[in-house]
């Protein structure tokens, strides 16, 4: 088989180390890829947004499989494009991916089908959106209806960063057309921890929990970023209420799709908080997410593709899906200044000196002079796989002790939650 994969992050070196592990596929190709995805795959320069770029690849190489990684080229329609000329491709369709591509939608559904997520108001006049600020006051959460890189969402905690939020989002136009559009909803209180699932449209199998960590400093301190780490499985996700989130949100949620004609197929992605009224939704995405796909795919021992062809023949419920008893960590190194402005082209130190059972998912990097340079805000996201928790922990931060670039910074407490239960 030959596989091509779409992106170029984290995300998408996690899903290529996993694809290269089975023995069906002999070829992967990754577009745009990056230097750590390079020792596995032949990276081609076209950008994930590329859409008449990737079907002309997967037409000229005579692709087997195709994985989109990103939303974007989701929401954009790459898979419909690839579907309606014959082409095997993993993720869901335009009008499915909208879930994510729209905070409003996925709004509108979660409330038309008795899915549990915060009050929210829905605005395209910032005007308006104020006014409603100033009479619900705050806390509260301002977002852009749009896709915003993960980091649509700004937190208020006091009233006056909540109308500030609206200027930047709406009028300043700090996420472009995302901002058209803005949810304003209720603060909720509790743990965040992650669902993803595995769904060909009927059938919805749950893969291992994780928790991502979106705040750039310890503690859930400083603004949100793309995800400065993660573990698997996070221990707030008990049994019980996994069956709880499974009855009242993901089976939900893919026949709430399937009745709006958004047949759902891929991965659906349940951003959670777990309050004292049980989980509800704090978003919905319509891919892998990023940084959990790294020690997801470091869990899993049943072969992805596999899964995926399962998947696509509708047949996911006859799928083997095997997970490590123990669990993953992984800790994402950040340039200096993310998630603001940061420096690139920094020489990266010690990749070659990690630790057994410790991966390096490159992210942000690129190859100069024979040497891996620093070429995003998220550069690597070190990787760690042991018997517990702790033990993967340990083993993760030691991997983090050998790497170093200029500027470096990265949280000292991932996983630490799941250590306080």
């Amino acid at each position: 088989m030959k596989v091509l994969v779409v992106g170029g992050g984290g995300r998408e070196h996690a899903l290529v180390w996993k694809i290269s592990r089975s023995p069906r596929v002999k070829k992967i190709f990754c577009a745009p890829g990056n230097a750590g995805i390079a020792q596995l795959a032949e990276c081609v320069d076209i950008k994930d947004g590329n859409i008449p770029a990737l079907v002309d690849l997967v037409r000229r190489e005579k692709i087997d499989l195709t994985v989109v990684g990103p939303e974007a080229p989701l929401v954009a329609g790459l898979v419909d494009i690839l579907e309606k000329e014959g082409f095997p491709v993993f993720g869901p369709r335009q009008r499915a991916a909208e879930i994510e591509g729209s905070k409003v939608l996925a709004k509108e559904i979660m409330q038309k089908y008795g899915i549990p997520t915060a009050r929210y108001a829905a605005f395209d006049s910032a005007r308006d959106a104020r006014d409603y600020i100033r009479e619900i006051g705050a806390p509260c959460v301002v977002k852009a209806d749009g896709l915003a890189a993960g980091k649509g969402v700004i937190v208020a905690e006091d009233e006056q960063t909540a109308l500030a939020a609206v200027e930047s989002i709406m009028e300043q136009k700090v996420f472009g057309a995302a901002g058209s559009r803005i949810v304003v909803e209720e603060r909720l209180r509790g743990e965040e921890a992650s669902m993803l699932a595995f769904t060909d449209g009927e059938h919805v199998v749950p893969m291992i929990s994780s928790q991502d960590h979106k705040q750039v400093f310890d503690g859930d301190r400083g603004p949100n970023t793309g995800g400065m780490g993660a573990y698997a499985p996070a221990p707030v996700l008990s049994p019980a209420i996994q069956q709880e989130v499974m009855e009242k949100i993901m089976l939900p949620a893919v026949r709430g799709m399937a009745a709006e004609d958004r047949p759902y197929r891929g991965v659906l992605y349940a951003g959670l908080m777990f309050t004292e009224k049980g989980p509800q939704v704090l978003e919905f995405n319509a891919r892998f997410g990023d940084p959990e796909t790294q020690p997801i795919m470091a869990m899993l021992e049943s072969d992805l593709v596999d899964v995926i062809q399962a998947l696509l023949a509708g047949e996911l419920h006859k799928a083997d899906l095997r997970w490590f008893d123990g669990a993953a960590v992984c800790v994402v190194l950040a340039s200096g200044g993310y998630p603001g402005a940061y420096q690139k082209g920094e020489v990266i130190a010690g990749l070659e000196s990690l630790p057994e059972n410790v991966t390096a998912f490159h992210a942000g990097t690129a190859m100069r002079g024979g040497a891996f340079v620093t070429a995003g805000g998220r550069v690597l996201g070190i990787t760690a796989r042991a018997d517990s928790i702790p033990a993967a922990i340990d083993l993760a931060y030691r991997g983090v002790s050998r790497v170093h670039f200029n500027g470096m910074h990265y949280r000292k407490d991932i996983g630490q939650k799941a250590l306080n239960r």
